[in-house]
């Protein structure tokens, strides 16, 4: 289910000849199922994804260094692993970000995780906690500044997000192939900037210590506080989004609010991740597991990346300009269909994978990189 709201997230941008506003990359107009995609995809989706699999990103480190451990690595030995990881993870996303999507989060994780990791991973659960506050505290101030700054009018029009959709409406390949470079470092080390996938990374870091994805039974009321919070703020901020691009309210300059949706994307991605674990708790209870369409969406979690990239593919080809450039031809509700598709088409793939016991090709290749002549275990 992650990857559908990643493909929900990437599929606006490829509407490129459709004008937007300071909302993201929503069109301006549309007719009424066209402001319903974009109302569900500003409260569910939006500044939402990107920190939960970055909660989910640090959770999986801290999973893999106590697996290492625990078969008898030396702790060194782990963090050499994990950052020759975080490497290969970089150089992937920028692979992929110059021949498909400057979009990228691969490279974006991979440097979160290299920055972050030697500072914080050997640090007690009080300095995190303690780091997790200050940057909310931060993240709230700039979001409180970015606003005020909107409504004095100290802020300009000009829209990030039509340079961001400059490579996907270029009809020439290699060029937009060169736009795509600089908007890719913009991804990569604007993920910093907005400390939002940072917060996450310290918040999984910490949850990982504690084991509370793996071991949910014993940490229902959190997770269940967690879901519940972090949810409820994420969409009352994305549901006042939602009204003022649909045009039901009037908050001006258009471009107010959006860095608060940002900031409470922090906590709504927190409690995405909580509610999948009570969620896995819920099957796991109920023996639920087994039944089939929960197996075929388990069996493309363990090939994220792949299932991740596939998308790209299906995207850029597909709706660029450099490519058959569907996306010019189709609207809100059309485009988040074709992302629905392109999920179902890709849980089909791991199902058919997973029965013939075939691992994902990203992630069979990032182990090769990453463990080198080591024996595999």
């Amino acid at each position: 289910m992650m990857l559908l709201l990643i493909a929900l997230a990437h599929v606006p941008y490829f509407l490129y000849v459709a004008p937007v506003g300071a909302v993201g990359l929503h069109p301006v107009d549309g007719g009424l199922a066209d402001r319903i995609a974009q109302a569900v995809t500003l409260i569910v989706v939006d500044a939402r994804v990107y920190t939960m699999f970055g909660f989910l990103f640090a959770y999986g480190i801290g999973q893999m260094y106590a697996r290492q451990v625990r078969s008898g690595a030396e702790p060194a030995d782990a963090r050499r692993l994990l950052r020759r990881r975080h490497l290969w993870m970089i150089v992937f996303g920028a692979v992929h970000g110059i021949l498909l999507w400057q979009g990228d989060i691969i490279g974006a994780y991979g440097v979160i995780g290299l920055v972050l990791m030697p500072l914080f991973f050997r640090r007690s659960d009080k300095t995190l906690v303690v780091w997790i506050v200050v940057l909310l505290a931060v993240g709230a101030a700039v979001a409180a500044l970015n606003a005020v700054s909107y409504g004095l009018g100290l802020v300009p029009e000009a829209m990030a997000s039509d340079l961001q959709r400059l490579s996907i409406a270029e009809p020439n390949y290699l060029l937009a192939a060169l736009a795509r470079i600089p908007a890719w470092f913009a991804v990569v080390f604007g993920s910093f900037v907005g400390l939002a996938l940072p917060t996450a990374f310290l918040a999984g870091n910490l949850a990982s210590r504690r084991r509370i994805l793996d071991e949910p039974s014993r940490h229902l009321p959190l997770l269940r506080r967690l879901a519940f919070w972090g949810i409820l703020l994420g969409w009352g901020t994305g549901v006042v989004l939602a009204l003022q691009h649909t045009g039901v309210v009037e908050i001006a300059p258009d471009g107010t609010l959006v860095n608060v949706h940002l900031f409470a994307g922090t906590f709504a991605g927190i409690g995405y991740a909580a509610l999948f674990g009570l969620i896995a708790h819920r099957l796991s209870v109920r023996s639920a597991i087994t039944i089939a369409p929960v197996r075929w969406i388990g069996a493309l979690g363990r090939r994220s990346m792949s299932g991740y990239l596939f998308q790209s593919l299906a995207w850029g080809p597909v709706l660029a300009a450099w490519g058959l450039g569907l996306g010019a031809h189709l609207s809100s509700w059309s485009v988040a269909l074709y992302a629905v598709l392109v999920w179902a088409i890709t849980v089909a793939l791991a199902a058919v994978m997973e029965s013939r016991g075939i691992r994902g090709p990203a992630e069979t290749l990032l182990r090769r990189l990453m463990y080198g002549a080591r024996k595999r275990t």
